[in-house]
């Protein structure tokens, strides 16, 4: 240890694991549209890390509105099917397998995605905040779903 502060962080820190039964899917997250699990990264870094699994919930309407984060870090990664967001007035298609990084501060909005759509996020810090922003630009019509 070089450091107090280096000590503090790894004090902060415990070994977890969480299976995929030990945590359900639930509503209350960021947004209603969508379904969160918990995979107790924040707990067992102090809030240092957030990491959590999102899936659709139901259909895409509103989308996520613009708005930015703050936070130091945070990326996307597509487990199963896709979504189509506008970072700042670019549309980006995010498919499975891809990662994102959201640098800090990018507007942007989650407008379209898929009825299968899953993604792991990884954000620091574990309370970010959502701030609502102006839009920039239109953004494109999402894709109705064939029920």
């Amino acid at each position: 240890m070089n450091t107090v502060a280096e000590a503090s962080v790894l004090a902060q820190n415990t070994f977890s694991h969480v299976s995929e039964g030990d945590t359900p899917y639930e509503t209350g997250g960021l947004r209603d549209f969508f379904l969160y699990r918990d995979l107790g990264i924040a707990a067992a870094t102090g809030g240092q890390v957030v990491a959590q699994l999102v899936k659709a919930n139901t259909a895409p309407q509103a989308g996520t509105g613009w708005h930015r984060h703050e936070a130091n870090f945070h990326i996307v990664i597509m487990l199963k099917g896709w979504a189509r967001f506008m970072y700042e007035t670019e549309v980006t298609l995010v498919k499975a397998g891809d990662c994102v990084h959201q640098r800090p501060g990018i507007v942007h909005f989650l407008f379209d995605y898929s009825p299968d759509m899953e993604y792991l996020e990884i954000v620091s810090p574990a309370d970010f905040k959502t701030i609502a922003m102006p839009a920039p630009c239109e953004v494109p019509a999402p894709t109705p779903w064939n029920n």
